[in-house]
């Protein structure tokens, strides 16, 4: 039986996994794994065309009044496996939203357009349609008016204004980042859920008028595959998940439909493709999945107050494509947000030294290089395998072409941390130290021994795994999602990125999917 279905809003239906207590059966026109950005946008253009849709979420459905503010219940609540997620090798932390809304109930709000080189680059090596009636701009133009987003032009808080100041004086170029919210009272806390619903995530736009129209939620329930025969899903097996979020298998949960999207993103797409067995020809199901591998370079800076305001306001392409699409790697510069668990967990050091950083929390400046990886030979990401249990595991080599991209990232965090002032810098390397000057800076981080476990890497950016492309010989989908061997099945996130964006990746998604929903819809 079912206890519920428990609605959000009385003429919801919605229905929680975890009070689910027998076997259970649904039908729909469409089904949608994942409610994040590709989900969420897909649901709500598909209700409005008059389709039955189910949309199904392994995480659980909350709310701005769930939104505490803190971190010791936004990590368990919102996030994969607590924010604790890495690589196989346990030398990447991986933060992906884990709830309704997916990422976009968590991430920091950037929203920046595909860049062109990365568009460019996609159309030369896997014929992705992307010009004339493909173009992307229209629906760039659709999701911005959608989701209310434009430049952020409230002052940037300290941490973001050091990162402009740095390049004003370094002659570097800098860029305003629009941001998707309305309302927003520029609190900070947007990768703990937005309390007010001034964030414009899927949690609070598309899912809610999906659901309007007549959209079923199911929440915290787990995929384990697809069932499939002569070319076609029929099903889905599904388990109603417990309290402590494990799936139960005494209580499946079978879905039929016509057509299928998975938008489980570049991890949870990729493992479900896995799990059930689907043909891959190619050769390329999970393999290339890119992260935009992230350093970090902390400063000493007086009053920085990271933890409020806008958490990115400004960001630096000067050295994303200094050396062209396939050349050394290069780097976007961007600030996050300085909370304490966050923060405290992602800067090298241990015992004293760190209780003394941590001491002076108000004055941290923290810069991020995000690596644009899987444009050149060196640089083919990483591949999602199963476990013993079924279950995703990353598995992201590190390589002497990322290093000597992270190297030169430090070099440039520490010289732009110094033009806005810092009184002293250290990399997130266990070896640094802090320094007070550039030069001394110079000399240490090109005497820094760069290898996995002494330098921290995080990524919040997971792309690729499913890429698309017009030849089914390098591509596991169309330029418009759909799977070359399963005419039912399409790939609506971020995993059919065939290389990594150069950009972070929401807006992408938006406007990608935006795009391939109205192709789906045109049959």
């Amino acid at each position: 039986m079912i206890q519920g279905p428990i609605n959000i809003h009385p003429d919801w239906e919605h229905i929680d996994g975890r009070l689910v207590f027998s076997p259970q059966t649904f039908e729909a026109d469409i089904v949608i794994i994942g409610t994040g950005a590709g989900g969420g946008v897909a649901a709500e253009e598909l209700c409005k065309a008059g389709l039955s849709v189910l949309l199904v979420e392994m995480g659980p459905f909350k709310t701005a009044k769930d939104f505490t503010m803190e971190e010791r219940t936004a990590y368990p609540d919102l996030y994969q496996e607590a924010a604790a997620r890495k690589t196989k090798d346990k030398a990447i932390s991986i933060f992906q939203g884990r709830c309704v809304g997916g990422s976009t109930t968590v991430n920091w709000t950037t929203s920046i357009r595909t860049p062109k080189p990365t568009q460019q680059f996609w159309a030369e090596r896997f014929a992705v349609k992307l010009e004339g009636k493909d173009d992307l701009t229209p629906y760039f133009q659709k999701a911005e008016k959608r989701l209310n987003i434009s430049p952020w032009h409230v002052p940037p808080n300290p941490n973001n204004a050091a990162l402009r100041d740095g390049c004003i004086k370094l002659g570097w170029e800098y860029t305003v980042i629009a941001r998707n919210v309305k309302g927003c009272a520029n609190l900070g806390y947007c990768g703990m859920g937005c309390p007010m619903n001034a964030k414009q995530s899927m949690l609070v736009t598309t899912i809610p008028e999906a659901l309007n129209l007549g959209a079923t939620l199911l929440s915290s329930v787990y995929v384990e595959k697809a069932v499939h025969q002569h070319g076609k899903i029929t099903s889905l097996t599904c388990y109603a998940m417990d309290q402590n979020h494990q799936p139960q298998s005494d209580i499946p949960l079978k879905i039929h439909a016509k057509q299928f999207i998975f938008a489980a993103g570049s991890i949870g797409t990729p493992a479900i493709m896995l799990r059930s067995n689907l043909p891959d020809p190619s050769g390329r199901l999970g393999k290339h999945t890119y992260l935009h591998p992230v350093v970090i370079s902390g400063g000493f800076m007086k009053d920085i107050h990271g933890h409020s305001g806008a958490p990115q306001s400004i960001y630096s392409d000067e050295f994303v494509w200094k050396h062209g699409a396939d050349g050394p790697i290069g780097y976007k510069l961007e600030v996050p947000p300085i909370h304490p668990v966050l923060i405290g967990s992602k800067l090298s050091g241990y015992g004293q030294p760190h209780a003394d950083i941590m001491h002076r929390f108000n004055d941290l400046q923290i810069m991020l290089a995000l690596l644009r990886d899987g444009f050149h030979p060196d640089s083919q990401g990483g591949t999602v395998r199963l476990n013993d249990y079924g279950e995703p595991i990353l598995d992201y080599p590190l390589n002497d072409y990322l290093w000597n991209g992270i190297r030169r990232a430090f070099l440039t965090m520490a010289e732009l941390q110094f033009a806005s002032g810092a009184k002293a810098v250290f990399p997130a390397h266990d070896d640094a130290k802090q320094v007070k000057t550039w030069s001394a800076a110079q000399s240490m981080i090109e005497d820094l021994l760069l290898e996995a476990y002494r330098t921290v890497i995080c990524s919040a950016h997971v792309m690729g795994g499913c890429n698309m492309g017009e030849d089914p010989a390098n591509s596991v989908v169309n330029s418009y999602g759909q799977h070359h061997q399963i005419e039912n099945l399409y790939v609506f996130d971020g995993s059919v990125f065939p290389t990594s964006l150069g950009a972070n990746p929401q807006l992408s998604i938006y406007g990608l999917v935006y795009r391939n929903v109205a192709r789906l819809l045109a049959g």
